[in-house]
């Protein structure tokens, strides 16, 4: 499956709904289940199937296995029976009359590691060779803690920060996690993963700088925005080891690549989180950038409008455009010192 959050009109104003893409369509997984139920002549099937199947994706993923296999036969009835509407309500939409936002609007949480060795190699090669490599790298899966509240979806435009003018992209995928465990082995891991998405890591690189000059992982250079989506592909959709992932900036490809060459796999990122504490439903867990997979890589920036391009097979195309430029006070002691 290739599960979605969308938006939809109503009386009320719009509404967000979990669905799954099926063909040219999205299908509203909660009104499908309730249609199947209703099949089966199960009384209360509106009722049942919304607490079955979830409107909101993160009670989906908190629902465990037996609310994505019950999303799957919605989704599996809703195709073979041709379900088109459940008592007046759109049960099939066309992809064109909703608005799919992030597929995982507010995160339980945000994990972002660093697994590939040339990315790191190339990014520190950018900084003039003043920092070494870290030995430590190849031993543990360092990561930073991301910003939850600070997400966007597929075409939403995301804000220049205004405390920096070196506005970079990256290019990821998150595994997010399906199910709560803790003091886990990497070869019991795997069923933790409910899917994939991907996951533009976007950052403020002057400031950036600045930050990590005081010894400390990102902060406020990474607080601005994070990207996600289109979809959460469930891991029959998506192949680790071959499917593809490009970036473009306003149609240019600017890199392409697998998640191959990760130092640590997703299993093995989760058996090194839970030494200190579980994962949860909802969480997300990056992979870091491939390789040539930001501009820091290539000392390319981007401009205000640019349109910016992550794809990956199994799990679609994440666009995003920069906003403009924005004036905001600035209190002297966050500026850079005079050389």
């Amino acid at each position: 499956m290739k599960l979605v959050t969308f938006e939809v009109g109503s009386p009320l104003g719009p509404l967000r709904r979990t669905g799954a893409l099926l063909d040219e369509a999205v299908v509203d997984l909660a009104l499908a289940r309730a249609s199947l139920l209703a099949s089966r002549g199960r009384p209360r099937a509106r009722e049942i199937g919304a607490a079955e199947v979830p409107a909101e994706m993160l009670e989906l993923l908190r629902g465990g296995d037996f609310a994505i296999e019950a999303a799957r036969e919605a989704l599996d009835h809703a195709g073979s029976a041709g379900v088109a509407d459940l008592d007046g309500a759109t049960v099939r939409h066309d992809l064109a009359a909703v608005r799919l936002l992030a597929p995982l609007p507010r995160p339980n949480s945000l994990r972002d590691f660093l697994l590939f060795e040339d990315h790191l190699r190339n990014a520190l090669d950018s900084l003039g060779g003043k920092q070494p490599f870290p030995p430590e790298w190849h031993n543990l899966p360092a990561h930073y803690k991301g910003n939850p509240d600070a997400i966007y979806g597929p075409d939403d435009t995301v804000p220049y920060p205004t405390f920096s003018d070196q506005l970079d992209y990256e290019l990821e995928i998150c595994a997010v996690v399906g199910r709560r465990g803790e003091s886990l082995r990497a070869e019991d891991a795997t069923p933790y993963i409910a899917g994939y998405t991907i996951y533009n890591d976007w950052s403020a690189r002057g400031f950036q700088f600045r930050e990590s000059s005081v010894g400390v992982g990102p902060g406020i250079s990474k607080d601005f925005a994070s990207s996600l989506g289109p979809t959460i592909a469930t891991p029959d959709e998506f192949d680790r080891e071959t499917s593809r992932l490009t970036a473009k900036v306003d149609g240019e490809l600017r890199s392409e690549g697998t998640l191959a060459d990760m130092r640590f796999s997703f299993e093995e990122v989760i058996e090194f989180v839970t030494l200190a504490a579980p994962v949860m439903p909802g969480d997300l867990l990056g992979s870091g950038t491939i390789r040539l997979g930001c501009g820091l890589e290539v000392d390319r920036y981007l401009d205000p409008g640019a349109v910016v391009e992550l794809e990956a097979e199994g799990i679609g195309v994440l666009r995003n455009t920069v906003g403009p430029r924005r004036e905001a006070p600035q209190r002297e002691q966050w500026r850079p010192a005079e050389p």
